[in-house]
């Protein structure tokens, strides 16, 4: 059966929050891992990563923006294995910049999966790493008779990237919204994200397992039970009446069949008030009640139907996406008022018993901008990983005494990353250096005349020319990684900032008889160079072309048919070239036109 895969895709709905909500405090970014019981060879990994990509394409894509939504788009941009640099879960996205969501790494006999969240979710990334070190093992013992993973000969390019959540919503089913108390939050000054604490504790599951079932409770009830009783004895007395709230990601597809390595999660939130007679048998009994009214298929659906309906929502859908974002990043944000801390727990790794002699254990662990738990487990170990911004570490040390007083026995991982070790270069404040001088340049100026004439006169032109020029820097600094989005970013602020001066000087309409048809003319000209040099895609310059021919062509066709222009020979250069640009466009780049059409003006 072939296995036919989309050359780009929309963002399920789990994923649109991400790249808003992706920065310097929270990459969004988690990492997988296994440890094997041999050192890792790095061409051996490569041509494992090679094979795994070539079985999952869908991991091959970039991020891209469109007029309504992000989007993924696949491109063949080669994926490097290579040994551990720099800081665990550092940032994978970067606006503007077409790179891969994904980064494969090794260090001693560990092997690093890491992944921006909105290119899939644990599950996903749990497979990929699998099959990863399934490549690795026989690439690296071809002797060895080892059997595949997973069984999945009917499974499809387009089931693997189905977004399961349009697949299960139904704009009639019920939809539960409720308002959440605000939860205790953890304060005070915060770690950077490269020095971002992470705290491994390993536990026997058969200690684990026998007391959670003495407990009448899951694994995962229990352990989260645990997480609210670390948090509760670092709450401050002013603090106690605020209850100590959990999310907790969820596999929708134990709920919903998907075959979708893309997002399928959804989560529920678990939040306890503590009392001064409160005891650790409250707490279980309060959790293992959430979580049985929580997980019910019924609550499960109508929360996924809540969550699809915004997306579906035909004025948000039409909302363009730079007015979207800040939206998005404020509605995630309150959405956390709630949230205390994160608890994931991805269940058991099973791999086919003769891997085992190989494979040490599995981890994983995820970026955070406050405080978050990760557990798997392989074998008889579970392995639960705390990543913090808090510096104390707490919290951590109070899970560990808690389990120990609970009969679980705990042994501490030492961190071995060695790009936390590495020295770190601080950037030039080139940009803010400039910022500053264009305050104090104006400052001064404003001064000088005003000693002088006693009043202000010359010194607004010179403190609007500081502007224009901090603004047109500002979008360059930005906008720097794409060189076309800059130009017609500049082009823009050119021509709204030469009008407003024409204006303010006493029109006489040089900015629109010359600036605005000379300056789009430099664009479409350099964007051709740009594009030249740098052998770009089709994907990644036809929209530039477009919007630049169109405003070339539009806005002095206006304005001279108006009567606005006065000299007319720089707006019928810029018409022609732009007309004939737009023409070319279509008759020779028709279909690649109407698809990137169709991608940027999806809503």
């Amino acid at each position: 059966m072939k296995n036919e895969y989309a050359q780009w895709r929309k963002l399920d709905n789990a994923a649109l929050a991400f790249p808003a909500a992706t920065g310097k405090n929270d990459t969004r970014v988690f990492r997988f891992y296994c440890e094997l019981k041999e050192e890792i060879k790095e061409e051996t990994l490569q041509a494992a990563l090679d094979q795994t990509l070539e079985k999952y394409p869908l991991f091959r894509a970039v991020l891209r923006k469109g007029l309504f939504w992000f989007y993924l788009e696949r491109r063949d941009i080669p994926a490097i294995a290579e040994k551990e640099k720099g800081a665990p879960c550092s940032g994978l996205y970067i606006p503007d910049k077409k790179t891969l969501l994904l980064r494969v790494s090794y260090y001693k006999n560990r092997i690093n999966f890491e992944v921006f969240h909105a290119l899939t979710d644990g599950t996903g990334a749990m497979h990929f790493l699998m099959e990863l070190v399934k490549n690795y093992i026989r690439k690296a013992h071809p002797e060895a008779d080892l059997p595949e993973l997973f069984s999945e000969e009917n499974v499809t390019g387009r089931d693997m990237e189905e977004d399961s959540f349009s697949q299960y919503y139904s704009s009639d089913a019920p939809r539960k919204r409720e308002s959440k108390k605000p939860a205790f939050q953890l304060k005070g000054e915060k770690l950077r994200q490269e020095d971002m604490s992470i705290t491994e504790v390993c536990i026997p599951v058969k200690e684990i397992h026998s007391r959670a079932k003495a407990a009448g409770v899951s694994i995962t009830v229990f352990l989260t039970a645990v997480m609210l009783w670390a948090i509760h004895e670092e709450v401050p007395k002013n603090q106690v009446k605020k209850p100590i709230g959990l999310m907790i990601p969820v596999n929708l597809r134990n709920y919903f069949p998907s075959q979708s390595m893309a997002n399928f999660f959804g989560w529920i939130e678990i939040s306890c008030y503590f009392y001064p007679d409160t005891t650790f048998e409250d707490i279980l009994k309060s959790v293992k009640e959430q979580f049985e009214k929580e997980l019910s298929r019924d609550v499960i659906a109508a929360k996924l139907n809540d969550l699809v309906s915004l997306e579906k929502n035909p004025v948000l859908r039409l909302v363009p996406l730079e007015i979207k974002t800040p939206f998005l990043l404020a509605g995630t944000t309150l959405g956390g008022r709630s949230i205390t801390a994160i608890y994931s727990n991805v269940g058991i790794i099973r791999m086919p018993e003769e891997y085992l002699e190989y494979i040490q254990r599995f981890g994983l662990f995820a970026s955070t901008d406050s405080l978050q738990l990760c557990s798997c487990s392989f074998g008889d170990e579970m392995v639960l990983s705390f990543t913090s911004k808090i510096p104390n570490g707490n919290i951590e040390r109070n899970f560990v005494e808690k389990l120990k007083k609970e009969q679980v026995s705990c042994e501490i991982r030492e961190n071995d990353f060695p790009g936390q070790k590495e020295e770190r270069k601080q950037p030039v404040k080139v940009f803010e250096s400039f910022t500053f001088l264009c305050i104090l340049l104006a400052v001064v100026c404003n001064l000088v005349d005003f000693m002088t004439d006693k009043c202000i006169e010359w010194a607004w032109f010179v403190t609007a020319g500081a502007f224009c020029s901090w603004l047109m820097v500002s979008v360059a600094y930005v906008k720097r990684r794409n060189l076309l989005k800059n130009e017609m970013w500049q082009l823009v602020i050119v021509a709204i900032a030469g009008v407003l001066w024409d204006v303010f000087t006493g029109w006489r309409g040089w900015s629109v008889d010359y600036l605005l048809p000379l300056a789009a003319l430099a664009v479409i000209c350099s964007m051709w160079v740009i594009t030249a040099v740098q052998k770009l895609e089709t994907a990644e310059y036809m929209i530039y072309l477009l919007e630049a021919g169109t405003f070339g062509l539009v806005l002095p066709l206006i304005l001279s048919v108006t009567g606005v222009v006065k000299i007319l020979y720089p707006s019928l250069i810029s018409m022609c070239v732009s007309f004939l640009m737009l023409v070319w466009l279509l008759l020779f780049k028709r279909r690649d036109t109407i698809r990137e059409m169709q991608k940027k003006f999806r809503v």
